[in-house]
């Protein structure tokens, strides 16, 4: 079980994706919106996949919002921005219904046998960023604080660990990561005094982190994808954060360091993280696993398995439980 997580092409295994997913180097697959057409296809496709690896961890962006690959028959789960006002306008007596929905959220997967969404967003809305904007929880780190905790109390209690992104914090930049370098001037203090705040406040309830490929000048001179300064010294060493970190997805233009994706993820695992992306370009993942064989020669002591779901209720059995009906009714009728 590899540290390279990358996703497939269609709605099946094909032959070229299966030779892919024995490679030992592979640790985990991601699922786009073009992966799925219903609930029969879906639950086929995991199926195929576990058949051939089961040791792989099954994923997706399932965040809500704008940000949901699965959509037809599964719940549509409301901005989390939306649950900040809710929040918001509500105070202590918002949290249960914010629970409820990551609850909701994390449940639905694992009734597939999907082990994680990679969620929630952490990043304070600066309404700098349209790339962030309503996937925050809110302005104010003390909502995002108080509402992701509540979300990701739901979502462990269905038994679906949590990956926060995008550290250090995306939500004070204009630029999108996924076309440029986004470059932010703050200095560590001026980032610990807000963008920081939600992570190390909730980093003992944090299964993972996804770091952002952010350039911080004032704080190390490599992008915090690959950067040890900012995962080991810094987030290892200084916020003593014990869970694992993801790099954000190496194919995008803010990880455009050098043009060979292979040598991205040896530096970027090399810097600290415990795990890479790539998606959407089969080429550069197999370059990764050409990199990971030349440079490692043997299995990695991966622990992604530390992220496997805990399934506690099958789709039929989800459709009669009190609190999956409570939480439906709170997204169906408008209360968040």
């Amino acid at each position: 079980m590899g540290p390279l997580i990358a996703d497939l092409d269609g709605l099946a295994v094909s032959a070229q994706d299966r030779q892919f997913l024995l490679s030992p180097w592979l640790g985990g697959v991601i699922l786009f919106s073009r992966n799925y057409s219903n609930q029969q296809q879906l639950s086929a496709l995991v199926a195929e996949i576990r058949a051939i690896r089961p040791d792989l961890l099954i994923a997706v962006d399932q965040e809500g919002g704008r940000v949901q690959r699965l959509k037809n028959g599964f719940t549509r789960i409301p901005p989390m921005q939306r649950l900040g006002h809710l929040y918001n306008d509500l105070g202590q007596e918002a949290l249960p219904a914010i629970s409820d929905v990551g609850w909701l959220l994390a449940s639905e997967l694992l009734a597939f046998d999907i082990d994680i969404s990679f969620a929630p967003v952490l990043d304070v809305d600066d309404s700098l960023s349209d790339v962030i904007g309503d996937r925050s929880f809110g302005v104010s780190p003390q909502v995002v604080v108080a509402a992701a905790s509540a979300f990701i109390d739901g979502m462990q209690q269905a038994g679906m660990a949590v990956t926060a992104k995008h550290f250090p914090g995306h939500g004070g930049i204009k630029a999108d990561s996924h076309l440029e370098l986004p470059r932010d001037e703050r200095d560590l203090e001026d980032l610990k005094r807000r963008d920081l705040q939600p992570f190390t406040a909730l980093f003992d309830r944090l299964n993972a982190v996804m770091a952002a490929h952010i350039d911080f000048p004032a704080v190390d001179q490599q992008i915090v994808t690959f950067s040890s300064h900012w995962l080991k010294q810094v987030l290892r060493e200084q916020l003593q954060f014990k869970g694992l970190v993801f790099s954000d997805d190496l194919s995008m233009q803010g990880a455009a360091i050098e043009p060979d994706v292979g040598s991205r993820a040896l530096r970027a695992l090399n810097a600290g993280c415990d795990a890479v992306l790539v998606c959407n370009n089969r080429d550069a993942a197999e370059s990764v696993i050409t990199a990971l064989d030349r440079e490692y020669g043997q299995a990695w002591e991966s622990r992604l398995k530390l992220m496997r779901g805990d399934r506690q209720l099958d789709w039929e059995l989800l459709q009669s439980h009190p609190r999956y009906r409570r939480a439906k009714a709170t997204i169906e009728n408008n209360i968040v």
